[in-house]
């Protein structure tokens, strides 16, 4: 099978394993962050959208004939049982590490982009911790690949496992040193800006904000 007509989580997935690349590579490869592959493996059902759908058509179409040919027999295998192909990326423990990046009275939030129908909606940074890397570490580069931030890790807030998202989460209150909040990461966020501590429910859901966040923004009014 040559065309994938709509691409899933799940057909990018094959794609990658195809081209035996791993999510990082993967991600580098099609100019995206590694977090919306890591999204992909943990949820296979998910659509993204029009302009990603273009760069996995790209990356099909520049494969080798034998990436193509694994790719097909990956998808004719999926297609042919329903289960899961030997080989092929699975669901992984997925963690990752949120920064609530503080700057006097402000906290640092950035508006992403749905790989669905349903909009756009704020939330915390956040990137994927590499296997072997410190959460620490991914933290502080990933608030600053995509905001421009530099901030310092002040302490640990805790771990949870997200109730929308289901991937283990690991946050940690962060100290503002330097630089101006831009959308660095214009694929995955529409925009970033500082919002009151006070005004954070206005943006994102109480219910879903990990309570020693909340905690930890009372503290600081």
């Amino acid at each position: 099978m040559d065309v994938i007509e709509v691409w899933s989580g799940r057909y990018a997935c094959l794609l990658q394993s195809a081209l035996r690349l791993t999510n990082e590579a993967f991600a580098n490869q099609l100019g995206i962050a590694v977090r919306t592959v890591a999204t992909w493996h943990a949820d296979s059902s998910v659509v993204p959208r029009a302009e990603m759908q273009q760069l996995l058509d790209a990356a099909h179409e520049r494969a080798t004939d034998a990436a193509r040919q694994r790719f097909a027999l990956l998808v004719a295998k999926e297609r042919g049982d329903g289960a899961s192909v030997s080989g092929t990326p699975a669901a992984q423990a997925l963690r990752v590490a949120i920064a609530v990046v503080l700057r006097q009275g402000d906290v640092l939030l950035v508006c992403r982009r749905d790989d669905d129908a349903s909009g756009i909606n704020w939330q915390f940074p956040a990137g994927v911790i590499k296997p072997g890397a410190k959460p620490e570490t991914a933290t502080v580069r990933e608030t600053l690949d995509e905001t421009g931030v530099h901030c310092a890790v002040r302490r640990s807030l805790g771990s949870r496992v997200h109730p929308v998202t289901g991937v283990l989460c690991e946050y940690f209150l962060c100290e503002y040193l330097a630089g101006e909040a831009t959308n660095t990461d214009a694929v995955e966020n529409v925009d970033v800006m500082w919002v009151p501590r006070n005004s954070v429910t206005r943006f994102i859901d109480a219910d879903t904000i990990f309570p020693p966040i909340l905690a930890a923004l009372e503290e600081q009014t």
